[in-house]
């Protein structure tokens, strides 16, 4: 190799950066994602990177630079328009214009950022979602669920430090209702917001398994200020998708009042800030203790209503009393004498019908009473014969005798032991005998 076609590096990457800027001495505008972003010493550093539509897989991978000059000119703007900060997974048009450097190498420098492109990715990203939920048939279930009446157990999804936190919880304690809130901290900006929620979510459906006796009445999710551009947290699938699905109602004031993000859409209620979901809740309260005071004033007012006018059917009835009690009287005076004179008749109908019955059988008793004697008389006759036939005198008179043993008449000589007296009864007297 010759020796005069030698270059040092040095050399090479300065013909290098002549050509480009010969060759590519323009601006253009390019659309990208970005795989990272990060500051430093306040220049903006990415990295770019295009994904192919199918399969996902990058094709095309780039580094840039935005210069602190020019960053501190377009980060506010972008934040403000798009309400976000740059983040790796955004979308974003930029200008930028090819430079090379002999001891950095190639890069892309950024002019400028056209926000508008984003808030249309990011629209677009968000109707997606939107569309997904309602297919899903989740978009409007917290909508279907009823805020209990007396809504006092409040669990609170918020970071402990936040001022919003500590103007809700003062404004709940100023009222006169005894609300009852208990904090589930979380992150509520940068790219922790959608686990840190979902996981502060999970806590509150897994409480009641360690605290039986405590069930929340809903859940305020509330963001205690913040910049607009930290919203980009509260769109994302996975935290709409645990809110839309959550058994009990939830409320969120985490936005200001042209800031609608998806998670406001999915929840039960939205509200501007914290300060307005604690006014939310003691309006509910109290419409509900005004509600139940307009009921017991009207039943009150019925009750004094329906007491006037029993009490004055009363005197009209107490007046009436002493007539109708004379109509009632003479009435009854008038049937108890029918009735009496009824049954006078039916007794004197009653002994006289008796009175011929006795007659009757005052004339039948002798003779029924004659033929009895006389029934009876022979009977009599019938017994004395047959007590002849068998009195023991006429069988001792034939000659026959009965041998007693203690007073009771020996059938059975085998009965008898030695020693044994006995006596024996005939017609003319008695003998007494020993058994030897």
């Amino acid at each position: 190799m010759k020796s005069e076609t030698r270059l040092t590096l040095l050399e090479l990457n300065g013909l290098v950066r002549e050509l480009i800027e010969m060759e590519m001495p323009n601006e253009y505008w390019v659309e990208a994602e970005l795989s990272e972003c990060r500051e430093s010493r306040g220049h903006c550093y990415m990295e770019l990177i295009e994904r192919d539509d199918r399969s996902a897989t990058p094709v095309a991978r780039a580094s840039a630079k935005c210069w602190a000059s020019k960053w501190a000119l377009i980060r506010p703007y972008f934040e403000r328009t798009t309400g976000q900060q740059l983040r790796a997974g955004m979308k974003v048009l930029l200008q930028v214009n090819a430079q090379f450097h002999e001891a950095y190498g190639f890069s892309w420098i950024v002019t400028d950022i056209d926000p508008t492109y984003t808030l249309g990715d990011q629209a677009r990203h968000r109707q997606e979602i939107i569309r997904q939920l309602k297919e899903e048939g989740v978009f409007d279930l917290q909508r279907e669920l009823q805020l209990p009446l007396f809504c006092l157990n409040i669990a609170v999804i918020s970071s402990q430090t936040a001022a919003g936190y500590g103007d809700f919880a003062a404004q709940l304690a100023d009222s006169p209702f005894d609300f009852h809130t208990h904090l589930f901290p979380a992150t509520m900006q940068g790219e922790g917001v959608e686990q840190s929620i979902i996981a502060a979510l999970n806590r509150i459906y897994s409480y009641k398994e360690s605290e039986p006796l405590c069930e929340f009445d809903c859940v305020v999710i509330i963001r205690g200020g913040g910049a607009t551009s930290d919203m980009s947290g509260f769109d994302t699938l996975a935290l709409a998708e645990n809110v839309a699905n959550f058994p009990i109602p939830i409320i969120t004031g985490i936005g200001h009042d042209r800031d609608e993000c998806i998670l406001d859409m999915v929840s039960y209620k939205r509200v501007k800030t914290p300060t307005a979901a604690a006014a939310f809740l003691i309006d509910h309260v109290k419409t509900v203790y005004d509600t139940l005071d307009d009921a017991q004033n009207r039943i009150a007012h019925y009750a004094q209503q329906k007491f006037s006018t029993l009490n004055a059917q009363l005197l009209t009835v107490s007046a009436a009393i002493p007539r109708l009690f004379s109509v009632v009287k003479t009435r009854q005076e008038a049937r108890l004498t029918q009735l009496f004179s009824r049954l006078l008749t039916q007794v004197q109908q009653k002994v006289m019908g008796s009175k011929g019955r006795i007659e009757v059988f005052e004339q039948r008793i002798p003779m029924i009473v004659e033929r009895k004697l006389t029934s009876e008389r022979h009977q009599l006759e019938l017994v004395e014969e047959r007590l002849k036939v068998l009195d023991p005198k006429l069988l001792l008179r034939r000659g026959y005798s009965i041998t007693l043993k203690d007073g009771y008449a020996l059938r059975d000589p085998q009965k008898l032991q030695k020693g044994d007296v006995i006596k024996t009864i005939m017609e003319k007297g008695s003998i007494i005998s020993e058994v030897k």
